[in-house]
């Protein structure tokens, strides 16, 4: 049988558009998001564009066979032996970050006019640190996220008959880690075992490979705990503090500077994304109590089990997750007011989003068919009195509009 492989045509399309630039394509994302595979599907159109099988070298450093170029002196002479002389060179370089000190074989390639390079990477430090420094200009990143909601209903959309609330309830159970779907797609009786399984293998990769290696951590233990926890409220406001009081109260004495190290570690690792705080009325971006927001919630079923009572949380997560792949920057609104006693008080709006011509607002919920939840999402936007935008989401369906607020279908929003 062949390989089930899934089309990311708008990640070909955005590597298209920096192809032959001055410039290295970094594409960045949690593993198995499909990085390599999209390495693959953007080789194929460069050969369909007329360029030679000798013009493009893939090097894939997690693999075996390439152990011995983890140097960076053998690395270089690997691809410099293989250059095709007179042609542009199109030079892949999959998980650099396992290179030691890559950054000066990437420098001394890029400085060679005839390689168009490219690199990807599963830990932010393809962007930290004086290497980044160095490179500032010379680079694009290009951000890879496991299938969005769209990719998912495209696979599925004939399957199950267009029906898009059945789908969304698959992407929940199936995880938006692309590999994931080939389970389904073989027909195997007992799919959703094997995708349990894949998703755990994901995880104990990213720990041992992407976060005790890469910070020098060693209790995965603890590192889990974290991770349940801050899965367990996605979408609350979380501070550190608070973790580690909460540990220490289950019997693990962590301390809040370990915490903090291992947050910053899942955030290198792109497992977690953390939203700031946006003063809305001040228009500035505040530094305490932010909300955290896991990759995929495949991941959140295998830390917490099939727990479903918080699906407003896991539809904002979502939601979170989709302003991002937007291209959007995304905080969390606060609005200070005070109420008809004279007392100081804090309403929030799930999501600030800054895009190209300006804010975006953003109000989640599950549903808003009881008037209490209508009333108290519309509150917090109400009180926004500039122009931009404003939008509730919810699963009910048909779009309204309250004054300028307009709320619509979060899946018909998902998919457009």
């Amino acid at each position: 049988m062949a390989d089930f492989v899934i089309d990311r045509p708008q990640y070909i399309q955005e590597l298209m558009s920096f192809k032959d630039t001055d410039l290295i394509k970094i594409v960045t994302g949690v593993r198995r998001s499909g990085k390599s595979t999209v390495f693959d599907l953007y080789v194929q159109e460069l050969l369909k564009q007329g360029v030679s099988k000798e013009q493009i070298q893939i090097i894939k450093l997690e693999e075996v066979e390439n152990e011995h170029l983890l140097d960076y002196h053998k690395l270089h002479k690997q691809v410099m032996d293989n250059i095709v002389a007179g042609k542009k060179n199109y030079v892949f370089l999959d998980e650099i970050q396992k290179v030691t000190d890559f950054q000066k074989a990437v420098r001394s390639l890029y400085e060679k006019k005839n390689i168009d390079l490219y690199l990807t990477g599963s830990n932010s430090k393809l962007q930290s640190g004086q290497w980044a420094t160095s490179i500032a200009g010379r680079y694009v990143e290009i951000k890879m996220y496991p299938l969005s909601f769209k990719e998912f209903y495209e696979i599925y959309k004939d399957k199950e008959n267009d029906n898009k609330d059945k789908i969304y309830d698959n992407y929940l159970l199936y995880s938006s880690f692309p590999y994931a779907q080939h389970f389904v797609n073989i027909g195997a009786p007992n799919f959703q075992q094997q995708i349990d399984t894949y998703i755990q293998g994901i995880y104990d990769t990213i720990v041992l490979n992407d976060v005790m290696d890469n910070k020098n951590i060693s209790a995965a233990d603890r590192l889990r705990r974290v991770l349940k926890f801050v899965a367990n409220c996605i979408g609350s406001e979380i501070s550190i503090k608070k973790i580690s009081d909460t540990m220490t109260s289950d019997g693990i004495k962590i301390l809040p500077s370990t915490i903090e190290t291992y947050l910053d570690a899942f955030k290198d690792a792109f497992v977690l994304y953390k939203a700031d705080r946006y003063d809305v009325k001040g228009k500035k971006i505040l530094k305490t109590l932010n909300k955290y927001y896991l990759v995929d919630m495949g991941i959140r079923r295998h830390l917490l089990g099939n727990k479903v009572t918080d699906t407003g949380h896991i539809l904002e997560n979502i939601v979170y997750l989709e302003l991002l792949r937007r291209g959007c920057n995304v905080y969390v609104g606060k609005i200070d007011y005070r109420n008809k006693d004279g007392k100081l008080q804090t309403a929030e709006v799930d999501f600030v989003a800054e895009t190209p011509n300006g804010l975006e607002y953003y109000q989640v919920s599950d549903t808003m068919n009881e008037p209490q939840t209508l009333k108290r999402e519309l509150a917090s936007l109400q009180m926004i009195k500039d122009n931009y935008p404003k939008f509730v989401l919810s699963r009910d369906y048909g779009t309204k509009d309250y004054e300028g607020i307009t709320q619509l279908n979060v899946l018909e929003w998902l998919v457009k």
